[in-house]
């Protein structure tokens, strides 16, 4: 019982943002004039609910840069700016309040696994970075496994910021240049552009884990 909380966070912040994002799709499409009149104060107001939401794996930060995208184009990027370092911040302490003790147990058992860990956070600053850098990887998820593997606050706020920056402004772009919403929606990636920069967001993400986790990998000896 004592791992449920754990357990459950895992699965919340894998399995709600398929739901949430068919809810805000729906309220988005069905209230653009809405969208379209409101004012610098209230798209802040709306930015600082959409971090909580982001944050609890509700509003997934990559779809919510498109739907800005869309309403705002790239005078989006400041609210996005406020979304997604405030979520990164909000995983982060909420993370003190689960039970991580399952996790430091598996990790000290198993030696192999430790050592990695160890040298992953010789680097942390350029794991974070390139987990980050990919589309692919739920924000909610990889900011509370970075925060109860003990990443330190300043390293995860800071390689998300950069890392965040090309995926966000490749989803602005995509929002800004769509005519129609619910063709946006249906197919966010249909430019061929964005499919060329998102793919190789993805390999150079993947490049950039790879050599980290081979290095980390090594056995001592190996690295003499």
């Amino acid at each position: 019982m004592k791992n449920i909380s754990s357990w459950f966070s895992f699965a919340m912040f894998t399995v709600l943002p398929l739901l949430s994002t068919s809810i805000l799709s729906f309220y988005a499409l069905k209230y653009q004039d809405f969208f379209f009149d409101l004012t610098p104060i209230h798209w802040l107001g709306l930015s600082i609910l959409l971090t909580f939401g982001s944050a609890l794996a509700l509003c997934p930060p990559t779809f919510l840069a498109i739907i800005l995208g869309y309403f705002k184009g790239f005078w989006a990027m400041p609210y996005l700016l406020i979304i997604n370092m405030g979520a990164i911040a909000i995983i982060f302490f909420l993370s003190k309040l689960l039970n991580t003790a399952w996790f430091e147990n598996l990790i000290d058992k198993n030696a192999k696994a430790k050592h990695v860990l160890t040298q992953i956070k010789k680097e942390e600053l350029k794991f974070i970075f390139f987990a980050k850098l990919s589309p692919v990887l739920p924000f909610a998820l990889t900011n509370l496994v970075f925060a109860i593997s003990g990443a330190r606050f300043k390293n995860i706020l800071f390689a998300g910021f950069l890392g965040m920056i090309p995926r966000t402004l490749v989803a602005v772009y995509t929002g800004a240049q769509a005519k129609e919403l619910q063709s946006l929606l249906e197919n966010p990636n249909q430019n061929f552009t964005t499919q060329i920069v998102i793919f190789s967001l993805v390999l150079i993400s993947v490049w950039g884990l790879v050599i980290i986790l081979k290095k980390a990998f090594l056995k001592p000896t190996d690295q003499l």
